[in-house]
């Protein structure tokens, strides 16, 4: 009997790239000797290009296309978490719907697992179709990240991975609703190792992943990963403490020594006030961003609401 690989594909607004990543995992797959067998979940995560229909058409054609159809837009981090509580493959591999992760590579990535490896995860080496401020942003990002992180995350890793059985199980427990999923991965501590890739540029349309979807889930990770944004409110009110200490004792001691016209009683209250309003601002900053976390929490409303499903069964209850 073959053993049955899962693979995950989130969709939004991917229409014209369906098609073709489609014939590159059929054609990917012939390589493996039949060995295998796959599944290939596609999770429509509330597109509007008219590519959930085409998704449709391709589940009716093949049993082994499935189809998850969100409500609406719940983003990347929640469609990679759906397709996970509905995959049963023996190992589950993740990946984009742009091609910019190569379906070629995923042979190499089953080879790994084949070794005894937990996790498969690939690090991107090269984006050939980023823009100069995206390559710059990348690079900004990742430098705070692995300066800041409480998990090791190597840079430049991507969510085209290959977890096995076990580590699919485990993360299905986790319920946190603003979740970084390939850091969700590394927390977990199974074994794992990497693989290199260039990615190519994007054939067809703009990517769906936005800026500010981008910097919406670069502060989710830094908050669910690190507290250094909250102790560095912290930091940053000694160092304004001692710099505003410093320089009242120097406007008092020209004031009392030296000339008494130089600054006035508006001046002394300008400084003070100043420092201290930048202070209670950027305090209340961090700590609103964690309170936000918190309240979503809280709130406990579901990660995603599936819509439809095609050619699958319940989800995987959790254990």
């Amino acid at each position: 009997m073959k053993t049955l690989i899962s693979i995950i594909v989130p969709v939004y607004n991917e229409k014209h790239n369906i098609l073709p990543l489609h014939k590159e995992l059929v054609k990917t797959w012939k390589e493996l000797n039949n060995k295998y067998d796959y599944e290939i979940i596609f999770v429509d995560d509330g597109s509007k290009d008219g590519g959930g229909a085409l998704l449709r058409q391709l589940a009716l054609k093949d049993s082994r296309i499935k189809v998850l159809t969100f409500t609406r837009n719940f983003g990347k981090e929640s469609a990679l978490s759906a397709g996970c509580r509905f995959a049963t493959g023996k190992a589950v591999i993740t990946m984009d719907a742009d091609l910019q992760h190569p379906p070629e590579l995923i042979p190499k990535l089953i080879a790994k697992w084949e070794q005894d490896f937990e996790v498969v995860y690939t690090v991107r080496k090269e984006n050939k179709g980023a823009s100069f401020i995206k390559k710059i942003t990348s690079r900004i990002y990742w430098w705070i990240f692995t300066k800041i992180a409480s998990t090791e995350i190597e840079p430049h890793s991507t969510d085209f991975c290959l977890m096995d059985r076990k580590v699919v199980e485990v993360l299905n427990k986790f319920s946190e609703k603003n979740r970084l999923f390939r850091g969700i991965v590394d927390w977990m501590g199974f074994e794992k190792t990497k693989l290199e890739f260039i990615a190519p540029a994007r054939v067809n349309e703009m990517p769906g992943y936005s800026y500010p979807k981008l910097i919406v889930l670069a502060l989710n990770s830094f908050t669910s990963f690190s507290l250094f944004p909250l102790k560095l409110a912290g930091y940053l009110g000694i160092l304004i403490v001692i710099i505003s200490s410093g320089l009242l004792a120097t406007m008092f001691f020209i004031r009392w020594f030296i000339s008494d016209t130089v600054f006035t009683a508006m001046a002394f209250f300008m400084v003070g006030n100043t420092f201290l309003i930048g202070l209670v601002l950027i305090c209340l900053g961090f700590i609103a961003l964690y309170i936000a976390s918190i309240n979503d929490e809280v709130v406990n409303r579901p990660l995603y609401i599936v819509r439809n499903k095609i050619n699958l069964k319940n989800e995987r209850k959790k254990l």
